[in-house]
C-alpha cells in the first residue's frame, strides 16, 4: 500500500505508485499551512488520493500547530464535503489567494 509522503524540502504532499504521481503543494508562514494545488495523475484518478494527499496536509498541521488555509479549489471542496476532516484543525476560509494579475 502507498502512503503520502511530507515532502518538506519541496513543499508538497507526494503520493507515488507505478510511476504515477499525485502531489499537494503548500507553503508554511508562520502558523499558517497555505494549501496551494492539487495535480494526480490520470492513472490514479478516482482512487482517492487527492483526499488522501489534504488528509495528510491536516495531519501535519494538527502536529504542527497550523492554521489551514486552502486556496486550492479542490482541497477547498475537499474540506467542505469532509466536515469530519476539517473540523479537526482551525481552517481559515476568508483569506483570499494571492491575484495573479499583474
Amino acid at each position: 500500500m502507498t502512503t503520502v509522503r511530507d515532502d518538506r524540502p519541496h513543499h508538497r504532499f507526494v503520493f507515488g505508485n507505478d510511476g504515477a504521481v499525485g502531489e499537494l503543494t503548500s507553503e508554511v508562514d508562520g502558523d499558517r499551512m497555505f494549501l496551494r494545488h492539487t495535480e494526480v495523475a490520470e492513472p490514479l484518478h478516482g482512487q482517492g488520493v487527492g483526499g488522501q494527499l489534504v488528509t495528510a496536509a491536516i495531519a501535519r498541521a494538527i502536529d504542527d500547530g497550523l492554521t489551514v488555509v486552502p486556496w486550492c479549489p479542490y482541497a477547498r471542496r475537499w474540506l467542505r464535503k469532509h466536515p469530519d476532516v476539517a473540523g479537526t484543525v482551525a481552517v481559515d476560509w476568508a483569506t483570499p489567494p494571492p491575484s495573479t494579475e499583474r
